[in-house]
Order: structure tokens, then sequence, then C-alpha cells
């Protein structure tokens, strides 16, 4: 269960155009307003935090495409079969790796585009997933040289959050939202309950015309509420830490527990369920209001939440 990305921005740096983490929870932190407008610049703050856990992830292919008329279609994959416990979420290839690079780098001009695949690591957490999670990203850049270079030296390697993003940095934020079921118009659209006395209920949205049968989505009925695939854009790092005694709360957080690796504080809430997985890429249409710089950071609450 984790987001599709439609489409990545463009960045010069040969390296992963995004990073995931797990959502952990939220807190609030007490710092130094470092916005460049802001009436409260130079003072302290305080203003809520999304806390991410964000173990290395796992280089565990190299994905080569071909331009064809109906757009960039997979042509060779090579894997690396180093991650044992990847064989719990898919079948691992038996033979060597090498040979196939070494094939694929003499017939690199016929290839238009490098990605490559990475899984998640959930064993280093402290909630109990055992699955990895599998995935693609693209590489930033431009030559297709350079990009199987960057995959190849990093195939079966781990990449941090910090080789890819930094603080300070606005992200977009692709996830699954929390599911809510089915629900009635009211919660799920927001339309007003109708006059007690109105014919045929008062939970429903009235006369919509004479459609029936092909009624447009936008039209307030019931149905399935949550659990969608979503992007947020624009939200700004705050802090990457490598100390997890930093941000863990007193009992560990709700329906999570410990955190034991890398983790990011987050501007704001960020979509989904605690556990559940989030992709981050850099913002494709940036704030230029936002700070550019990370602030300085007083305090962070670390108060139980039980």
């Amino acid at each position: 269960m984790y987001p599709r990305i439609r489409s990545y921005p463009s960045i010069p740096d040969v390296k992963p155009i995004g990073f995931a983490g797990y959502k952990v929870g939220m807190t609030h932190i007490i710092m130094m307003d470092n916005g460049k407008n802001s009436m409260t610049k130079g003072e302290e703050i305080s203003i809520p935090t999304t806390i991410i856990e964000c173990p290395p992830l796992r280089l565990i292919s190299i994905r080569l495409y071909r331009n064809t008329d109906k757009g960039l279609a997979l042509a060779n994959e090579i894997f690396s079969s180093d991650y044992k416990a990847l064989a719990r979420t898919m079948r691992l290839p038996k033979k060597d790796a090498a040979p196939k690079i070494a094939a694929a780098e003499q017939k690199l001009g016929e290839y238009s585009d490098i990605r490559i695949n990475v899984c998640t690591q959930p064993e280093l957490t402290a909630f109990g997933k055992k699955r990895p999670d599998v995935f693609e990203l693209a590489i930033g850049g431009k030559d297709t040289k350079a990009k199987f270079e960057y995959a190849k030296q990093n195939l079966g390697k781990e990449i941090k959050a910090t080789d890819v993003l930094k603080e300070g940095q606005q992200i977009d934020i692709h996830a699954v939202t929390k599911g809510k079921g089915y629900q009635g118009p009211v919660r799920r659209m927001g339309i007003d309950i109708k006059q007690h006395k109105s014919e045929k209920g008062v939970r429903t949205p009235g006369n919509v015309g004479p459609w029936n049968g092909n009624r447009g989505w936008t039209v307030a009925h019931a149905g399935q509420t949550g659990f969608h695939n979503r992007l947020q854009r624009n939200n700004w790092i705050v802090k990457i830490g490598d100390n997890p005694e930093a941000v863990n709360p007193k009992g560990g957080s709700i329906r999570y527990g410990l955190i034991k690796n890398n983790y990011m504080l987050i501007k704001g809430s960020v979509l989904g369920a605690s556990k559940r997985l989030i992709r981050m890429t850099p913002a494709s249409r940036p704030n230029r209001r936002f700070p550019s710089e990370a602030p300085s950071i007083t305090t962070i609450d670390l108060s139980s939440k039980q």
C-alpha cells in the first residue's frame, strides 16, 4: 500500500528524485522564525510538525527504458540479489548481475532513460512490519551514461535520506489518505442538511437533474471516502536528524512505537495513517515565500502522547 508518482520534477544532480519513509505521528516544536517577511521574524514561535521515520532505502535493480510510440517502455532490468528479506515480496534472480551490466553498457545508446527500483527495510523499524515495499524512482540529470553509472555503483547498496533531501527544502508528498469507508453525502461532500420537512430525506442532495445513470462524479452522493492516492505540495523540511532520542516521546508514539532510524520533521500535518509509507519528491512548483534555510530549533516536545 503505497502511492504512485505520475511525474517527477527535473533536477540537475545525478541522484534519486525522491525518498520514502514511514509516518510516525505529530508533535510540536519551538523554533526561531526565519521567514523573510514574517511579522514574527527573529522571535520564537510554536509550530506543529509531522515525524517521518526514514530507514535507508536499498537499490535493488536498474531499469532501462526505450522510447516507443506509446511513451517510455521498459526494455531491460538488472537485479541485485544481495538483500535476502526481499524474497518476502518477490522472487529473486539466481544469476549474477555483472554480465548483464556489461552487456547493457555496450548497448547504452539504445536506451532513452535509466531509472532504479528501490525497497524499504522495515525490519529496521520497531512497528513489526516484515515485507519490504518495492517502488521505482527516477534519477536526476539528463545524461543517460551518468545515470547508468550512478545506478551501477550503488546497486545493492543503501541510500540515506541525506543523500537525496536536505533541511530547509520544499518537497511534494505523495501518500494514500486515511480510509473512512462508505459515507453519505453530508460527510463525504460537505452538503448542508436540509429543512426537517423536506421531501424524500434531509441528508440528500435533492434534485440534481435528469441524468440518472450518467451522473457526474462531482454530484454529491454516497460513496467511498478516503483511501485515495493524493499529492500534497510544498511541504517544508524543518529538520533531518540521526538521533532518534531527540524526537522519541515518553512511552513512544501512539500506534507506532519508538523511532530507531533517521527521521524527518515536516511542518504541518501530512496525509495518511501512522505506519503508512510516505513518498517525497523535490517540489515541482516551490513557493518563493518559503524560507530556503532550515530554522534554529529551540525545543522539541517529548511529552507523552498517551
